[in-house]
């Protein structure tokens, strides 16, 4: 089992979720809506200075399932290159 999180900007959230609809993944998830932060791009934090805020959606899946969201990941980032999207993938143990 794969732990996905996935943390990008909001502006890029519609098209994420359409290319998971399209490759029919990811429909079981949490999303946390406003996330800030500072990572490779500008920083997201929701005031007027830097005014953008990122959403971070974290998904448990089979292998399978998680190559499909990382090529959706690949593909939306051919989207929009300059976007901070980022995915970050663990090995996960259910333990109850």
């Amino acid at each position: 089992m794969k732990k996905l999180e996935i943390i990008a900007n909001q502006s890029v959230e519609e098209d994420l979720f359409e290319l998971l609809r399209n490759r029919k993944v990811g429909s079981r998830y949490t999303k946390i809506p406003a996330v800030h932060g500072a990572g490779d791009s500008n920083p997201k934090q929701g005031d007027g200075v830097w005014p953008e805020e990122n959403f971070l959606l974290i998904l448990y899946c089979d292998e399978v399932e998680a190559a499909a969201v990382r090529d959706a990941l690949r593909e939306l980032k051919s989207y929009f290159p300059r976007e901070g999207i980022r995915l970050f993938e663990l090995d996960a143990t259910q333990t109850v």
